[in-house]
């Protein structure tokens, strides 16, 4: 028996046909209209020259940071990164590492935090560690993808004797840390085009004006040449992409040369390595590998061991050293996804569904159960976890963890969580309102609108669990009733072909708010097998023409028989022989060969 409920399926929902504009008219008239309706009018916005990026000069405090880092370069003092535990950290510090060295400094030094033992960002327990090792406290402490709200860690570098200067992209609070200088796309008042930039990205900038100012003091000589920063681009699109920004104009110029660096195998032999433990071909390169191929094994470091793991396959110059550290990032990967899989078949033996996998999670009735909770979960996979059933149920969701797995069943034992969203539910402004209501409810929270966490002791929970149903029912109009997957339309047979594809994967880079193109057919079902267990199924489909009745496609169109998979739909597959569906377009490379192929997303019975 199924548990799938039908009013949970997604709903296929095409997205009206735009005004394409007179300089829009040279493309092909399909891409320009999914080109359109992602907001890009002009062909200016898809040229990826470096020289279309927006200048460093309009970030707020950079100006000041520069100054700093570069008399620390110049005065080869003791520079500390401190990085964060996720992609974008990890590339960022890896960026910094680098980028300084070419520039002449030769006392840098990173660290990042521990996710069980310090938490997140800049604090005096991730600096006290660090000394605990080191030869000397820093002269200078520069921050990467945190820092933003650190008082304590600041104060504390500041109580050292070392300068800090603060690099983030996050929200900032009503106050900002007593830095010597911040740099932040959103800050109060800033004027930069890209308030969407990445860690890294921001990282990119700083390097940049920190390189400009040392040119104008005349440090680079003949003997320490001006370094070409792009040469580190395909960091940047990496910790971009993973990071799941906006792809704004300005991103989707950094992260396409980033790409064009990894597809001409110019990029860190790190990358390099991702790719081949994953079975990819770098010279094939997409935005959807670097979040889903690239990202994960990094991510996987900071969630489960050691994000040092990560930045030390980043920055390794040795393909043979790389290699190694991103088998060991692959095998970690792997028990992430195995940990991932546990907790969601715990949520069975909890009694919190009678599904085996998040595609068989009914939704539960009551806001308060979307608050999810058990003493087996690991810290570092609820984020992951939270994700997967705010997907299945198109509903906020907070996942729960013990702080300390060994010391778990107490009153005081403290929790932490790790919350996503949907569209119009601000899952920050949620917390705030919670906290508002009950003070001493949560011990500390933080994050934006789809993604938000927090800590609080456990006898508290029930009491998150009741006010955060309260607080939810605000905002029942937010609530769909099932997801919606908005597609770009039907694909003739003759648009079914690697060329389209390959012009689609060329145009632009795709991600959050430039999404991937979703298309919708009706098809012939030819043939249909399970594979891994029948949770993934491999189909053969002819496309039907369209607005017929259930007829292939004229000799015309040729209707070539095409291969598709559809991941993860178990025994919920539709059944019949005619089905309309929601596919996305990939290009399979087997032994040198190419091959197009459909990556079912949703489907149902014609």
């Amino acid at each position: 028996m199924s548990h799938f409920d039908k009013t949970e399926r997604p709903r296929i929902h095409r997205r009206p046909e735009p005004n394409i504009p007179a300089e829009m008219a040279t493309l092909n008239s399909r891409l320009a209209a999914i080109l359109v309706n992602r907001g890009i009018v002009a062909p200016i916005q898809l040229d990826s020259n470096l020289k279309q990026v927006l200048p460093f000069t309009d970030l707020p405090g950079i100006a000041l940071a520069a100054a700093h880092i570069s008399a620390a370069v110049q005065a080869n003092a003791r520079v500390l990164i401190v990085g964060d535990f996720d992609a974008d950290g990890a590339t960022a510090t890896a960026l910094c590492v680098l980028g300084l060295c070419a520039m002449g400094a030769t006392r840098v030094a990173f660290t990042l935090p521990d996710r069980v033992r310090h938490g997140y960002g800049l604090s005096p327990s991730v600096l006290s560690d660090w000394l605990a090792q080191a030869d000397a406290p820093p002269d200078l402490v520069i921050t990467v993808d945190n820092g933003i709200s650190a008082f304590a860690g600041v104060a504390a570098a500041q109580a050292m004797g070392a300068q800090v200067v603060i690099t983030d992209h996050h929200l900032p609070g009503e106050h900002l840390p007593p830095a010597d200088a911040i740099v932040n796309p959103n800050l109060v008042g800033s004027c930069f085009g890209s308030p969407a930039l990445a860690g890294v990205g921001v990282a990119f900038y700083v390097l940049a004006a920190v390189r400009e100012r040392l040119t104008d003091l005349g440090w680079f000589t003949p003997g320490r040449p001006r370094p070409n920063l792009a040469q580190w681009l395909d960091l940047v699109a990496v910790g971009t992409v993973a990071d799941v920004v906006a792809l704004d104009d300005n991103n989707r110029r950094l992260v396409a040369q980033g790409l064009e660096r990894i597809r001409a195998q110019h990029c860190v032999p790190g990358i390099s390595a991702l790719f081949a433990v994953a079975g990819k071909d770098p010279r094939h390169a997409t935005s959807m590998d670097l979040g889903f191929v690239v990202g994960p094994r990094l991510n996987a470091a900071g969630r489960l061991e050691d994000m040092r793991i990560g930045v030390a396959c980043l920055l390794a110059d040795d393909p043979a050293v790389a290699r190694q550290l991103a088998i060991e990032l692959n095998d970690i990967n792997q028990e992430r996804r195995a940990i991932e899989q546990e907790m969601l078949f715990s949520l069975q033996k909890s009694g919190n569904s009678p599904g085996l996998n998040e595609l068989n999670l009914p939704r539960p009735a009551h806001p308060a159960d979307w608050v999810v909770f058990d003493e087996t979960f690991h810290q570092g996979v609820i984020g992951i976890v939270a994700g997967r059933l705010k997907e299945r149920w198109q509903r906020p969701v907070f996942v729960f963890a013990p702080e300390d797995a060994q010391a778990c069943d107490g009153p005081e034992t403290r929790l932490k969580a790790s919350g996503r969203s949907i569209t119009g539910i601000h899952l920050r402004d949620v917390l705030v309102a919670m906290a508002t209501t009950q003070p001493d409810l949560m011990l500390a929270f933080g994050g934006h609108a789809m993604a938000a966490g927090l800590s609080l002791e456990r006898r508290n929970l029930p009491r998150f669990r009741q006010l955060f149903a309260q607080e939810i029912a605000k905002h029942q109009d937010h609530l769909p009733e099932q997801a919606v997957i908005l597609s770009d339309g039907e694909l003739s047979a003759n648009e079914l072909t690697l060329e389209f594809a390959d012009s689609l994967f060329r145009c632009t880079p795709w991600g959050t708010d430039c999404p991937e193109p979703i298309f919708d057919n009706a098809f012939e079902v030819i043939e249909r097998a399970p594979l891994k267990d029948g949770l993934h199924w491999r189909l053969r489909l002819r496309v039907l023409q369209p607005n017929t009745e259930l007829e292939p496609a004229g000799p015309a169109e040729t209707p070539a028989i095409l291969t598709a998979v559809w991941f993860g739909i178990g025994d919920q597959i539709p059944a019949g022989k005619y089905w309309q569906l929601a596919y996305r377009l990939n290009i399979n490379q087997f032994r040198g060969q190419e091959t197009l192929q459909l990556m079912v997303v949703a489907g149902q019975t014609l």
